[in-house]
């Protein structure tokens, strides 16, 4: 049977009530232990078949070593009450363990032992994922290519993104994990209260509402350009998600089909926007970008309405929202965004 992959929205709250359920045991890198999954799959929900951007992959029965790529799926995956047994290291932005605090945080409170990391900085360590026996590999937001999902799935069946890499919203993940875990019902209730959280940290913050965003990149290394980050972006569209909109220069920086752009910094005086976002590797980084000739004259910046993030951990949590990220984001990000806003 076949079912739609209609975008939806994604969750926070039941989370932790959804991990402290009935644990099946314990995760490990040894293939022979025992994973854990904290909730159960619908009635009849296999066999399901996903469709993709490169592909279709049916799934027959119920995942029980479930292995994720690209730097979202682990925390659908634990959304849903189903660890997995190998997920991908987060080399920036991560914690000392390759991973991050709010996975870790509910690895935890499921009383489970945390996924093998590997590192796929030269792309899917095919290899490392094999040893791991898994029954399903999760790459929803990843940037696998065609020879590496073909070698993957001679490991097991593979549920890639549904459009480009990298740009999947954190719902049409969420949406597809379901489907790909048999967890339907739980991951529309994940979205009910994840979008209930995200809606009550809008009204809290109204000012947000229809403010002009430019998201961009900008660092010391190279201040010949200003990068810009797409709607698609995830991270772009969650501030969508609080009310912002795009400013117009968005439009003109992006190709179509990509979740960046660049312009020369020559043109930094054109970029109007009532709030400029970015992240830099260090509070050194501020001070140069306002001093530049060129880039101290994006607007934004010369009025004081930008920010740029410097905690790596909350730059990864805002650059991959999910539920269990976003938490984070709206606790430790959307102040700033705030205050920038206001100058």
């Amino acid at each position: 049977m076949k079912r739609s992959l209609a975008a939806p929205v994604a969750a926070a709250t039941l989370l932790l009530s959804a991990l402290t359920g009935c644990s099946t045991g314990s995760t490990t890198g040894d293939t022979a232990s025992e994973p854990t999954a904290t909730t159960t799959a619908d009635a009849d929900a296999f066999p399901v078949t996903i469709e993709h951007a490169l592909g279709e992959t049916t799934i027959e029965s119920e995942p029980t070593r479930v292995a994720t790529l690209g730097w979202t799926d682990q925390d659908h995956a634990l959304a849903l009450g189903v660890v997995p047994v190998g997920a991908t290291k987060i080399a920036w932005g991560g914690n000392a363990g390759g991973s991050t605090e709010w996975f870790d945080a509910a690895v935890e409170e499921a009383g489970a032992e945390a996924p093998v990391r590997y590192d796929d900085a030269d792309g899917a360590p095919v290899e490392e994922i094999a040893e791991l026996a898994p029954d399903l590999i999760l790459a929803t937001n990843s940037g696998i290519t065609e020879a590496e999902y073909a070698k993957l799935s001679k490991i097991a069946p593979v549920v890639a993104y549904p459009e480009d890499p990298w740009t999947t919203p954190w719902q049409t993940s969420l949406e597809m994990v379901g489907e790909a875990l048999g967890r339907t019902a739980l991951a529309e209730e994940v979205l009910a209260d994840t979008d209930a959280a995200i809606e009550e940290a809008r009204a809290a913050n109204p000012q947000l509402d229809g403010a002009e965003l430019i998201y961009g990149y900008l660092t010391p290394a190279d201040l010949s350009s200003v990068g810009i980050y797409a709607p698609e972006d995830p991270r772009v569209a969650f501030l969508r998600d609080l009310g912002m909109v795009d400013a117009p220069a968005v439009a003109g920086a992006i190709e179509p089909g990509a979740f960046y752009g660049s312009v020369s910094a020559e043109q930094s005086s054109e970029l109007d926007s009532d709030v400029f976002l970015t992240w830099v590797d260090s509070a050194d980084a501020v001070e140069t970008i306002e001093d530049d000739k060129l880039l101290g004259r994006i607007p934004a910046i010369a009025e004081g309405h930008w920010y740029a993030e410097t905690d790596k951990a909350t730059a990864m949590a805002s650059t991959n929202p999910t539920p269990l990220s976003i938490p984070t984001i709206i606790s430790d990000f959307v102040p700033h965004v705030v205050e920038a806003l206001e100058g």
